[in-house]
């Protein structure tokens, strides 16, 4: 997940807000436990995580923590 993306995140559901229009943002590539945060801060709401489930040795585990606000 590059930085770079949550400003764009964040325009786009800016846009989203000021058009009323109801679009889910999904973000895919680099969601953790570190990122995912920051993504949903910036206004996404569908986050994609292949790497940091599957490395992980309890994956109801780690997804119960990536759903977390």
């Amino acid at each position: 997940m590059l930085k770079e993306m949550l400003e764009k995140i964040e325009q786009l559901k800016k846009h989203l807000q000021q058009n009323n229009l109801e679009i889910d943002i999904e973000v895919d590539g680099g969601i953790n436990l570190k990122t995912a945060p920051h993504v949903k801060q910036a206004g996404a709401n569908i986050l994609v995580s292949g790497t940091a489930i599957l490395m992980a040795r309890d994956y109801s585990q780690i997804i119960q923590e990536l759903k977390q606000d």
